[in-house]
């Protein structure tokens, strides 16, 4: 089983940048899918973006389309989510998670394995 963790989270002014890491432990990301989910205050977790480690397949929510851009490094064995153009919406807690299927997911459902979360929060 994978353990996750990630890092890269902080405080950032608007229209700023970030870069999540989301590093993997206990195995490799072969053969898994990797995505990225948050939940702000209140709110339900939402699906972000995701990645499939086997084939590079992506797939964006359309509120971070064209602004979010999920990438791996696999001489590190990690998933990062780099976050342009930051909004005050953007601010949440952010989920890596990691499925054992090559093929990716929005569905939270679909994602057995869970990192802490780092927290994203966006001034304006």
């Amino acid at each position: 089983q994978v353990q996750l963790v990630e890092s890269g989270g902080g405080l950032v002014q608007a229209g700023g940048s970030l870069r999540l890491s989301c590093a993997a432990s206990g195995r490799t990301f072969s053969g898994y899918t990797v995505g990225w989910f948050r939940q702000a205050p209140g709110k339900d977790r939402e699906f972000v973006a995701t990645i499939s480690w086997t084939s590079g397949m992506t797939d964006y929510a359309d509120s971070v389309k064209g602004r979010f851009t999920i990438s791996r490094d696999n001489a590190k064995n990690t998933v990062l989510l780099q976050m342009n153009s930051l909004e005050s919406e953007d601010t949440a807690v952010y989920y890596c998670a990691a499925r054992n299927r090559w093929y990716p997911s929005r569905s939270l459902n679909d994602y057995a394995n869970w990192g802490q979360g780092t927290q994203v929060t966006v001034s304006s």
